[in-house]
């Protein structure tokens, strides 16, 4: 019978504790660095046997030279380390095989080179990438072997990326019956760009959709009757020239001199309107041909409006009150921070010691970003404050400027939450202006008593906004576009207006095509029987086209009495939910096309100046469009 070994070989451990034939062995004693064992084989001979504490090599050989055979096994339960590492080492390349097997027939050189394209378009990485040695060990690595694609195989299949987008976005737009497009003007590196988005709803799920139409150079010098042929040729190359409901573009002269030329039914309205005369064609001597173009008619970006009011109405009311010695000395020392916390190392670091925080600066001449960083100054405390001053040598702030600031901050959170309202895209239409615009001007009345600084500014940014939007208001598209949003209906108008505003929906909604509105749960056939609800019926249900004959004053009455805010409820009224496609597709800003601008990444960089125009629109457009169109090529 094998007798177990004690469990511990005299003071100290040794390499019996994990050998896997330990129990042919008892210990009888150390004898310096070696131990004294009996075989428990050879009994019953005494046979004692001397090996290394730390190796177990003689002992080895005594069993296979001795007891070779089915007398020596090991230990079930002792001793697995050895054995299960060279299992799993094994195993390990059983499964690199197997995953080498499975790279070769998954893993091909067209699916490598459609996710190289994929990395390069959406990130907006450099076409020299596909050259630096590191990134060709990357793939080469990862693939099994596979080689990454040279410039050229990445130009070819840009072009056929492009094509293939241009194809399915025009499929697409071809279905659509409204939308709407944005544009304007971007200069960067000596480069300008003339950009173009276009935006629509689903008409199922009322969703919003975008998509890019053009991010092309402009050459020369930028005058209404270029952009004006860009516009029109952009929405020709689409064919949604006679889809376009609005085109929303800024404020600035370029644009309202262009729509003011050559757009239709639009109102006169001379604020930031300069005129423009083709100054070449005079000095040339060349006859002026007719520009024959058709553009829609403009929406005025209700951001950019805002943001007048509180740049330039602001500073005039702050000018000519009492309080613009105030809010200069104020400014002067915020922007000094400002300025130090962004170029000065020593400012960066004093900010984030002691407001535990990264400063906001205002890079971008945005002021909702100012606001921003106006309130990240507020939210340090008097004495943070003080000691961020002391630390950045700015002169300390007084409680009187504190103050100023931080009734500034209050008084101004209404606009800067309208600005990023209309800033939206995905929920975010023509019918959500007016509301914003009166709900905005109650806000600011609300604290003009309480206000200690602001009163007088309060009325005139209030008149502002009267005057900048009085031609918005006065629109009956954006009046219809409101009273079609259920967020809003009727809410909002006065009850004297409510009865004729009505009669002006049931009118528009007459109008209606009616092959193109379609009934109410129609999707689901009266014979399915999918419930107890289903199964009870009472007597013949109405057919379809008696539904459709209801009378549109009826649901014009039903829609306005309802008492639901999602979109969702539109699905009962048809009529109603054409005007809403019909109006709403019109965005009130042009923050799609601004976020087209600002996706640039690595597009203007040194390293692409040899990167034409065509190319670099392509790749603009085909990052852009990446959610709404397929992006890998065949």
């Amino acid at each position: 019978m094998d007798v177990e070994a004690p469990d511990s070989y005299g003071e100290s451990k040794s390499a019996m504790h994990t050998w896997r034939y330990r129990h042919h062995f008892t210990y009888k004693a150390d004898q310096g660095k070696n131990i004294i064992v009996q075989c428990n084989l050879c009994l019953p001979r005494v046979n004692l046997l001397s090996t290394s504490k730390t190796s177990t090599s003689n002992l080895k050989k005594h069993l296979d030279r001795t007891h070779l055979g089915c007398e020596a096994r090991p230990d079930a339960k002792r001793g697995r380390r050895k054995e299960e590492q060279n299992g799993d080492e094994s195993r390990h390349l059983q499964l690199k095989k197997l995953k080498a097997e499975i790279m070769a027939k998954c893993m091909t050189q067209a699916k490598t080179d459609d996710l190289i394209y994929n990395f390069i378009v959406e990130d907006c990485q450099s076409f020299y990438v596909l050259e630096q040695p590191g990134f060709r060990k990357l793939i080469a690595g990862l693939t099994e072997g596979l080689k990454s694609m040279d410039r050229v195989t990445l130009f070819t299949k840009v072009d056929q990326g492009f094509s293939r987008m241009r194809e399915e976005l025009m499929s697409k737009l071809s279905s659509i019956q409204y939308v709407c497009t944005t544009a304007d003007v971007w200069t960067a590196n000596n480069r300008s760009f003339f950009g173009m988005t276009c935006h629509w709803i689903d008409a199922t799920s009322l969703e919003r959709k975008s998509a890019a139409l053009g991010f092309a150079r402009l050459q020369g010098r930028i005058t209404y009757d270029n952009i004006a042929g860009r516009i029109h040729d952009i929405h020709v190359a689409y064919n949604i020239e006679s889809k376009v409901q609005t085109t929303v573009t800024d404020n600035g002269s370029p644009f309202m001199s262009v729509f003011k030329e050559f757009a239709l039914d639009i109102q006169d309205n001379d604020d930031d309107i300069g005129f423009y005369e083709n100054v070449g064609t005079i000095l040339e001597g060349e006859p002026e041909q007719d520009m024959l173009l058709f553009l829609p008619t403009v929406q005025r970006c209700a951001s950019h409006t805002l943001e007048l009011i509180v740049t330039e109405d602001f500073w005039q009311a702050v000018s000519q009150g009492p309080m613009c010695q105030l809010h200069y000395s104020t400014m002067a020392k915020v922007y000094t921070i400002w300025s130090k916390c962004h170029h000065l190392q020593v400012g960066m670091d004093a900010a984030e010691e002691i407001g535990k925080m990264a400063l906001v600066v205002p890079a971008v001449i945005r002021w909702n970003v100012e606001y921003c960083a106006l309130q990240k100054i507020i939210s340090l405390s008097e004495r943070e404050l003080t000691e961020l001053c002391a630390r950045l040598e700015v002169p300390r702030m007084q409680p009187e400027e504190t103050a100023f600031l931080k009734e500034y901050v209050t008084v101004f959170h209404p606009l800067a939450f309208a600005l990023e309202l209309f800033q939206a895209e995905q929920k975010c239409y023509l019918g959500l202006v007016i509301p914003t615009i009166l709900s905005l001007k109650n806000k600011l009345n609300e604290q003009k008593d309480a206000a200690n600084y602001f009163a007088d500014v309060i009325n005139a940014i209030v008149m502002a906004i009267d005057v900048r939007f009085q031609e918005l208001f006065a629109s009956t598209e954006a009046k219809i576009a409101t009273a079609t949003t259920p967020q809003f209906r009727l809410w909002w108008m006065a009850a004297s207006e409510r009865e004729e505003m009505c009669s002006l929906l049931a009118t528009e909604a007459s109008q209606m095509d009616p092959c193109i509105i379609t009934v109410a749960n129609t999707s689901r056939n009266s014979s399915t029987i999918e419930s107890e609800d289903d199964f009870f019926s009472y007597g013949p249900v109405k057919p379809a086209i008696q539904i459709q004959q209801r009378g549109v004053m009826e649901e014009v009455q039903k829609y306005i009495e309802g008492k639901g805010k999602s979109l969702e409820c539109l699905q009962d009224f048809p009529r109603v939910k054409q005007l809403f496609l019909k109006y709403n597709t019109t965005l009130p800003s042009t923050a799609p096309v601004q976020r087209l601008f600002s996706q640039k990444g690595n597009l203007v960089t040194s390293q692409r100046n040899f990167l034409t125009d065509d190319y670099f629109e392509r790749i603009q457009l085909l990052r852009y469009n990446s959610s709404v169109c397929t992006l890998i090529t065949e």
